[in-house]
């Protein structure tokens, strides 16, 4: 997807902040938030060696691979808003160990509670207990790899926040809208990672 595209179908869909969290880089990210500053909050989706975390206003790239509390450290250090990605998801290779979760708990600001992608509706219903039970603060995510997806979850907030604190500050009274994408989708993205390889392989024509 192009940035402009990207930027358009928010706009019509009257999208008013969009967090860009590719896996383990930010440079999409800063390309989106150059050319809609007002829209995009710079995050990044960073493999631990346990599992993934999502970050929001990110001002320094993370690599993946670093322990938990190391990438936690990093993130801290540059005031980003720290979530932990679907946590339970028993299809994702960056779902968490409930132990593993949980020793990490005090240090992150929030559980994603909802992920639109999640195929089972139970793991998303397990993570929203956790996150209960443990007095977490939730996020919710459409995952959007198409423009159908953008806006499928989504948090309503009196405010758009303008900081890792800020956005801390504003789950605590968001509400959220959520519902599950198509099952069909993965099968647009397993076809859409083919073809970049084929292509790839094939080379320029």
């Amino acid at each position: 997807m192009r940035p402009a595209d990207i930027v358009r179908t928010c706009r019509q869909k009257g999208i008013d902040r969009l967090a860009v969290t590719d896996h383990n880089t930010i440079r999409g990210a800063l390309e989106m938030h150059a050319l809609a500053p007002d829209l995009v909050i710079v995050g990044e989706e960073i493999m631990t060696t346990q599992g993934e975390l999502l970050a929001y206003f990110v001002k320094e790239e993370i690599p993946r691979g670093l322990s938990p509390v190391e990438t936690i450290n990093r993130l801290r250090a540059q005031g980003a808003a720290i979530s932990v990605s679907h946590p339970f998801d028993r299809l994702r290779h960056g779902a968490w160990r409930e132990a593993d979760l949980a020793a990490i708990l005090p240090l992150v600001d929030a559980i994603e509670v909802f992920n639109s992608r999640c195929i089972y509706s139970e793991d998303n219903d397990r993570a929203l207990a956790f996150a209960r039970k443990n007095a977490k603060l939730g996020t919710v995510g459409s995952d959007a790899h198409w423009h159908s997806e953008f806006g499928v979850a989504v948090l309503r907030v009196p405010q758009a926040p303008t900081s890792g604190a800020e956005f801390v500050a504003a789950l605590a009274r968001a509400e959220s809208a959520t519902r599950l994408s198509s099952p069909l989708i993965h099968f647009t993205s397993t076809f859409a990672r083919i073809w970049k390889k084929v292509k790839r392989f094939i080379g320029p024509q």
